[in-house]
């Protein structure tokens, strides 16, 4: 699914408009059906509503959903934010017919004409859209703040009124909804967990915008979807045998931390590497043999950390790098000489990303198209702080570019960076991954696909997705807070089969 910028969405608009052809009025009318459907489809109908209307088209549309609502025998109370201004054309259309209802209207100038709202009143937020440039002030902001204080549940309109679609909104007033309906496609405010607050629950609404929309080619943002996954999945060939699915090694684990070790292997196998080599501390060697006997294990000269890789490295296809390393000094050595013997891509997370961290002129050396796995620390750690999650998101795009790599930003909505300015949304996961542990297991899947062949792009819209697919299966069966990353892997299975 496409990410699009305020901007592309009026351009969608208007192509759809020109040709559908449609009318806009038409077009703001199948708007606010689709509004008219998800609440009917969930159970709204039947109660009554305060809908607050500012005079742009997103007024409009909170007037012809009144007007609809009003029509399935709802009780409905229209509140318009006045300062003079007519409004737009569509508006004044829809303000027209509402007056040919019973549905009763109330003006809002000032602060004194603020109406009480019945506890009992649902508030359907269509004061400002997309269009919005500037934070809300005055009667308006206080209208915002008079409203989030209410206490009533709110469903906003397209986009909660005050909230900037392409930009950060924090420090500012914004309508904190319950539920947002928006139309079509995602804007990129709603993937950032600092508008959760405000956005609520997120319901994309197919409103029959113009399938051929010449937009959508150019933008740089996107959305995995199952139809995503399926066009990157490869088949397995039926007289393909291990060789064919490469030779991955995992350099990982430390005293007290082979469970990391463990987790990364086992996600590997499971998501169809052909051979597993693990390097680990000697410490680790009958903890790997009995828990992972599938893989297979080379032991470090050192007991309790990783030091030294001497064995040669061209066997391996990709090598994955940080789970449970720790970050001793001789482990740094170790890193240093792999990022220079290693030539094809490598994973790197967790104590990886913490060694170069330690050590930033080492992100010179990473191999071209490596896939890099932080959560926000490690990449703050890395790559220095932001304001914002938006500009987190420009930075990441910025480094990428720069040091010709992948980043996998991890979060609710995991981010991936392309060298070349694109950028993929997960979505899937949910917040019973947020353990200690989830992360070595993307680390698995990812130098398990890198491993099949995969391009380091496309292993990274795999790993990702169906880690977050197998996570969503495994909070299926044991509960967001009960599931442990090891579900997480007996999950994979079940994602890949639910794709073919």
């Amino acid at each position: 699914m496409q990410i699009l910028s305020a901007e592309k969405i009026r351009a969608w608009d208007e192509f759809t408009i020109q040709h559908e052809p449609i009318s806009s009025i038409d077009l703001m009318e199948r708007a606010a059906g689709a509004c008219l459907d998800w609440l009917s489809n969930h159970e709204y109908l039947q109660k009554s509503f305060s809908i607050y209307c500012g005079k742009g088209n997103n007024g409009g549309d909170g007037l012809a959903l009144a007007r609809m609502l009003s029509a399935a025998d709802n009780k409905v109370v229209v509140h318009i934010l006045e300062f003079g201004y007519k409004g737009t054309s569509d508006f004044q259309v829809n303000l027209a017919r509402l007056h040919e209802t019973s549905v009763e209207i109330k003006f809002i100038q000032t602060e004194a004409n603020f109406h009480l709202i019945p506890k009992e009143d649902i508030i359907i937020d269509a004061l400002y859209g997309t269009g919005l440039n500037r934070p809300l002030e005055g009667v308006t902001a206080a209208l915002v703040e008079y409203i989030n204080l209410s206490g009533n549940e709110i469903i906003s309109i397209d986009i909660p009124s005050g909230l900037y679609s392409d930009k950060s909104s924090l420090g500012i007033p914004v309508i904190r909804a319950k539920h947002t309906l928006s139309f079509q496609c995602y804007k990129l405010a709603f993937l950032m967990a600092e508008n959760a607050p405000f956005t609520g629950n997120i319901h994309i609404l197919d409103i029959g915008l113009h399938p051929l929309f010449t937009g959508l080619a150019e933008n740089p943002f996107e959305l995995l979807s199952p139809k995503k996954i399926i066009t990157v999945l490869k088949p397995r060939r039926p007289f393909a045998h291990k060789g064919n699915f490469g030779h991955a090694l995992l350099v990982a684990g430390s005293f007290g931390k082979m469970g990391a070790a463990i987790l990364a292997a086992r996600a590997c196998l499971r998501s169809g590497t052909g051979l597993l080599t693990l390097h680990i501390p000697r410490c680790g060697y009958e903890i790997m043999q009995a828990g992972v006997p599938e893989a297979m294990v080379t032991v470090d000269a050192d007991q309790q950390i990783n030091t030294n890789l001497s064995e040669e490295l061209s066997r391996y296809k990709v090598i994955g790098i940080g789970p449970g390393l720790g970050t001793d000094s001789k482990t740094m050595f170790l890193l240093g000489d792999l990022l220079t013997r290693f030539t094809s891509p490598l994973v790197i997370d967790a104590d990886g990303l913490n060694l170069l961290a330690k050590e930033k002129q080492l992100l010179h050396k990473i191999p071209s198209y490596s896939v890099l796995t932080p959560h926000p620390k490690e990449f703050e750690r890395l790559f220095g702080e932001s304001a914002d999650e938006f500009e987190r998101i420009r930075l990441a795009l910025e480094k990428a570019s720069l040091y010709q790599i992948i980043i996998v930003l991890k979060g609710h909505h995991t981010f991936i960076a392309l060298p070349g300015g694109k950028g993929y949304f997960n979505a899937t996961g949910n917040p019973g991954m947020a353990k200690g542990g989830s992360g070595d297991v993307l680390t698995g899947m990812l130098t398990s696909f890198l491993s099949q062949g995969y391009s380091p792009e496309e292993a990274s819209i795999l790993g990702v997705y169906l880690h977050g697919l197998a996570g969503d299966l495994a909070a299926g069966y044991y509960s967001e807070q009960s599931m442990l990353p090891s579900d997480i892997i007996n999950g994979i299975g079940e994602a890949f089969l639910s794709l073919t």
